[in-house]
């Protein structure tokens, strides 16, 4: 999966009551027009899996989960911290058995289509969960739809940006962030030789490949005349750039594993100038001691290939169990947790970005440099494929990059490797 949290995040329950009641992978049923004459007298419990970093993100959710149930005095919310390398298989098997599966799930982007194709999805159209579609980003609610229907509702989108540290390449000699792989090599380098810290700090994750891709013109599958293109002349000359990346030094050699904790550690502390991350990652930054000045955080678009500068849209959905015996408590709880002042909240408090057009307009998101930066850098990213199997693309990508860095696999080896992959899964593609 993409820009996986630390798998060190255990798996903390402030209340856990799982709903038992099965999906099994059938055909969920449509969802009632659900007139409710007096939304606050819903009652029930429900049950959220939550995929936030418990520390720095859930405090926040667990703070509007305090208003939703003071307005819904009769709904009891059970809120499970479940880390987003683990929540998917979790999700699926429990649903896939029957029992344990949470009432709502915070769902990546691309589970969102592979859940509801094995039908352990509620359809949402037409019901309370969905409050004024139209009001959403196209982008994120593009990712709720599966086979015509709305299966989701977008909680928070998100994208790739290079973050670096201020104070070190100033004293590199750059006053502004490179804006080619060209100018980063050369920056890292500078940092590297000038300051006592490395110069960008590589997370070895499928996720955080994609810029290096897009920027040399590639992608994993071309989908309209579905296609597999992972192994193509852009991809191989991108896979080049991050090996040329550590072999020159620019960046170290990262671990194969753990290596999304050990750059966001590195540049916290000061032992690294530069990283890729997304807006999810600035409430942890800022815990930081190089970054107490939150003004020696600089934030700007990732570095431009040979042929643009782009990276991945991301972010993630609510989307309710199929098989929740809590379904209209459940409507209540996806309508409030995406309502454009939950999500202003959201924006203000840990930079999230909204998903919503009018919260853009809330004075406490336009309060929030954070999100004034990336907002602009949201608006170019690339949109990923919302097809069942997207969701399956990130392993053999992973898996493939850990073989590159680890001295295993020369670029072209490794993309012809996971192409064999991809044509497992993709079986009806050419």
């Amino acid at each position: 999966m993409r820009r996986l949290l630390p798998s060190a995040a255990a798996v903390a329950a402030v209340t856990l009551v799982l709903a038992a009641c099965g999906g099994g992978g059938g055909e969920s049923a449509a969802a009632p027009a659900a007139s409710v004459s007096d939304p606050s007298k819903v009652s029930g419990e429900v049950t959220w899996w939550d995929t936030t970093r418990p520390d720095s993100e859930g405090p926040t959710f667990q703070a509007l989960i305090k208003e939703f149930q003071a307005k819904y005095p009769q709904v009891k919310v059970n809120y499970v911290n479940v880390p987003s390398d683990q929540a998917q298989n979790q999700f699926q098997t429990a649903a896939q058995a029957g029992t344990g599966a949470p009432d709502v799930i915070r769902s990546e982007v691309a589970w969102t289509s592979q859940f509801a194709s094995l039908g352990y999805l509620q359809p949402l159209d037409g019901s309370r969960a969905v409050d004024k579609p139209e009001d959403f980003l196209p982008g994120p609610l593009s990712s709720t739809k599966f086979g015509g229907k709305t299966y989701a509702v977008p909680q928070v989108t998100d994208t790739l940006a290079l973050i670096y540290n201020k104070r070190l390449l100033k004293e590199a000699g750059h006053e502004e962030a490179p804006k080619t792989i060209a100018e980063l090599k050369q920056t890292a380098l500078d940092v590297k030789a000038k300051t006592d810290a490395e110069g960008l700090a590589l997370n070895v994750d499928s996720y955080f490949l994609l810029p290096f891709m897009y920027g040399e013109g590639g992608d994993l599958l071309d989908v309209a005349n579905k296609k597999i293109v992972v192994n193509s002349p852009a991809n191989v000359k991108a896979m080049e750039t991050v090996a040329d990346l550590i072999s020159s030094g620019a960046a170290p050699k990262p671990a194969t594993t753990e290596s999304y904790a050990n750059a966001m550690t590195a540049l916290k502390e000061g032992k690294a100038a530069m990283i890729y991350n997304g807006p999810w990652a600035l409430s942890e930054i800022y815990q930081g001691k190089e970054f107490k000045d939150k003004a020696n955080l600089g934030i700007a678009p990732v570095p431009a290939g040979s042929m643009k500068a782009a990276a991945p849209t991301g972010g993630w959905n609510l989307a309710i169990y199929a098989g929740s015996k809590n379904i209209p408590a459940a409507y209540e709880f996806v309508r409030f947790m995406t309502t454009a002042e939950a999500q202003a909240k959201i924006a203000k408090e840990i930079s999230l970005l909204p998903t919503r057009t009018s919260a853009y307009d809330n004075p406490d998101v336009q309060g929030n440099a954070d999100v004034s930066v990336f907002k602009p850098i949201m608006d170019t990213a690339v949109p990923r494929p919302w097809i069942p199997e997207g969701g399956q693309l990130f392993q053999p990508l992973l898996e493939g990059y850990q073989s590159l860095v680890g001295g295993k696999s020369a670029p072209a080896d490794m993309l012809k490797q996971v192409d064999e992959q991809y044509r497992g899964i993709m079986k009806d593609w050419s």
